[in-house]
């Protein structure tokens, strides 16, 4: 049973606009009666109202589609469950690529920031990390002012016992069709696409030390009737761990021995639609760093037979792994620590680097071992989850499921771990399950196009036996796929082919695309030698070698030149390209990148082509001739990738099994048309 909360204390409240109702704390039949009494029909069901849940119901009601959100607790609709932050090296991409389809977190990021840093700064644009520390308080305020406003859609708290099933839809893969969900008190919703983001709640348990209790997180009932619908279903269930550290006291931490972190100034917005973000610069908090020492080593090895939770086998985030396992895993080295703020006025530090799951005395000893640390008070403890997550392999490149028609995943319930893959995941879940309703071709990025289509791929083509989180290095084309550049790669698709993103930003995005095109065009029109450039700007080092001219657009690519030191030469034909900051630097990261991205540009038209060519859903490869081995068809088998460019990220995949796979797929279609043609 999913259990998502219910309390009569207070009857639904009708606010407008009249396009969505927030039903909040009443009891599940009040609710359902309020909805839309007797028999409720929404064309979008999300159940959680997670980082994936909020996302992929926005994203279906911005489509035009009715939506319902079902949420354990209203209450609880965009709070940060873990740490108080969002973004990092590859997380800030899907940050972005969210934000470029319309999204909502960047946007709450740049109304509740308090830490705004850019990081990988001494590295290309191309793999910087934008990040924030958040204040938990005003980002659940603003998500839930955004989603409790948003046109088309509801939401109300419910409990959920079980899935709405029918016969599958005629020429369609899949066992069966959902067609809405059962509720606790047994009333029927109906709906024509329903999205599953339940992040761990699917049997989940918490551990401390020795004690196991069921939970999806602290405070939280599990779902276990889902989890058994899923397993009877046909779906391979897997199992997943992930922790979160003990919660500090502010004012018993001693800062002033520790190093310090100062944010960005100014601040580099996350959203597109930000021209920046809501904090001054001077009023930023700082964060702080800190170590482990050989006296927290030594007592974590001396109180592991006390840890269940590092004991087990389920696989945890290699990324971002408990205190035990970095000492088990690096002994003898001294870790970092990051004392980082949960709000401007919370008294609680969030120590990132911490997340440990020893019993709570044990915590509170080695708690004041660390330098700054030794008069700390714990808040609350650190504890793990362990959850059921789906085999991401059931799914398509839309996240719909291979076995059910019209049920889609997003979130953990993938196997990822993180805010920002979640949100990635729920984005495109709700565009497509939107699309599903109304009988509109799957809405897919690909892995040349986006961050969001790598971490999709790589779910949906290799699976994942680990929390899986989103890198740089994951990305072919990186120089391609900036976080700058986002908006020029979806809003324009997200607006023409999904209807996921509004006349606002696309015009703003249209705005920026023509003012960058003249901006280019300007810049290729100013040439000179690089001697005369030499004696203009004598503060880059500019070569005078070279007998071709050289445009603005070239001495632009110079470490020590910007538009600001253009435009100071060039007034009249660069200065408004300068003075709108945003621009300026996305010239610049254009100069930079410029004869690179040429080059990846024809990479990525090739891999395209291949790309391009679909896999039949029910290709038997067993049946192919000898030129595959056995091990290479189980492997397509197990796999079920859905493009020939799919294939080739699939480990012991050779590239003669992948040519004679796109041979036999090409002769099989050219055979096809045939076919019909003689029909």
């Amino acid at each position: 049973m999913l259990s998502l909360g219910r309390s009569a204390r207070r009857v639904a409240a009708t606010l407008v606009p009249q396009t969505w109702l927030w039903c909040a704390r009443n009891d599940t039949a009040s609710t359902v009666r309020r909805l839309s009494s007797p028999s409720p029909r929404y064309d979008v069901i999300v159940i959680g109202g997670g980082h994936a849940g909020v996302e992929a119901a926005a994203a279906a009601a911005r489509l035009g589609t009715q939506t319902l959100l079902l949420t354990h607790k209203i209450d609880t609709v965009g709070q940060m469950s873990c740490n108080p932050s969002f973004g990092g090296i590859g997380k800030g991409h899907l940050v972005r690529e969210v934000d470029a389809l319309d999204g909502l977190c960047a946007r709450i990021c740049d109304q509740s920031g308090v830490h705004y840093k850019v990081l990988n700064k001494r590295k290309g644009p191309a793999v910087w990390g934008l990040r924030a520390q958040i204040d938990r308080k005003l980002y659940k305020v603003n998500m839930q002012k955004e989603i409790l406003q948003t046109p088309c859609l509801t939401v109300c708290e419910a409990s959920v016992e079980d899935l709405l099933l029918t016969e599958p839809e005629a020429g369609s893969p899949g066992k069966c069709c959902v067609s809405g969900v059962i509720l606790g008190d047994g009333r029927r919703v109906h709906a024509g696409s329903v999205i599953l983001t339940t992040g761990t709640f699917l049997r989940g348990m918490i551990l401390i030390g020795l004690e196991m209790h069921p939970a999806g997180r602290m405070g939280d009932q599990p779902s276990i009737g889902l989890a058994q619908t899923l397993e009877k279903l046909g779906f391979t269930v897997g199992r997943l761990k992930t922790g979160t550290p003990p919660r500090l006291l502010k004012d018993s931490i001693d800062f002033s021995v520790m190093a310090r972190q100062r944010a960005d100034d100014p601040p580099v917005p996350f959203s597109f639609l930000s021209e920046a973000v809501w904090i001054k610069p001077e009023h930023q908090l700082l964060c702080y760093q800190t170590h482990t020492n050989p006296k927290v080593e030594q007592l974590i090895r001396d109180n592991l037979h006390l840890n269940n939770h590092i004991k087990e086998t389920t696989k945890g985030p290699r990324y971002c792994p408990s205190l035990e396992s970095k000492i088990l895993r690096f002994p003898n080295r001294v870790h970092q620590l990051w004392l980082e703020p949960e709000g401007l006025d919370s008294n609680v530090i969030y120590p990132q680097g911490m997340s440990m799951t020893l019993p709570s005395e044990i915590q509170e000893e080695l708690v004041t071992h660390i330098r700054g640390l030794e008069k700390a008070k714990i808040v609350q403890p650190g504890y793990g989850v362990q959850y059921d997550f789906l085999d991401p392999r059931q799914l398509t490149a839309s996240l719909e499921s291979r076995l059910v028609q019209r049920l889609f995943f997003a979130g953990q319930i993938n196997g990822t771990t993180g805010y920002e893959e979640a949100a990635a995941q729920g984005i495109i879940a709700g565009i497509n399950a939107g699309l599903r309703v109304k009988g509109k071709p799957p809405f897919i990025v690909s892995r040349t196009e986006g961050y969001i289509g790598v971490l999709i791929d790589d779910l949906t083509t290799l699976g994942t036996d680990e929390p899986y989180r989103m890198f740089t290095s994951r990305v072919e084309f990186r120089m391609s796929l900036r976080p700058d550049n986002a908006d020029s790669r979806l809003t324009f698709r997200g607006y023409a082919e999904a209807g996921c993103v509004s006349q606002k930003r696309y015009d703003q995005a249209s705005r920026m695309n023509a003012m960058l095109e003249e901006g280019i065009e300007a810049l290729k029109s100013i040439e000179f030698s690089g001697t005369k450039w030499a004696r203009l700007i004598p503060e880059a080092t500019i070569s005078t070698n070279r007998s071709s001219l050289l445009s603005a657009l070239d001495i632009l690519q110079y470490q020590e030149v910007n538009m600001e030191i253009l435009a100071r030469v060039f007034s009249e034909p660069l200065k408004k390209f300068a003075e709108w900051r945003q621009l300026a630097q996305r010239l610049k990261t254009e100069a930079v990148y410029k004869r690179p991205v040429s080059f990846q540009r024809a990479e990525i038209e090739e891999v395209r082509r291949d790309e391009a060519l679909q896999l039949p859903e029910d290709l038997d490869y067993f049946a192919i001739n000898a030129s595959l081995s056995q091990e290479v068809r189980e492997k397509l088998d197990s796999h079920r990738p859905q493009t020939i460019g799919a294939v080739n990220r699939i480990p012991g995949i050779t590239p003669a099994a992948i040519f004679n796979l796109l041979k036999f797929v090409k002769i099989s279609h050219q055979r096809a048309k045939r076919t019909e043609g003689i029909k």
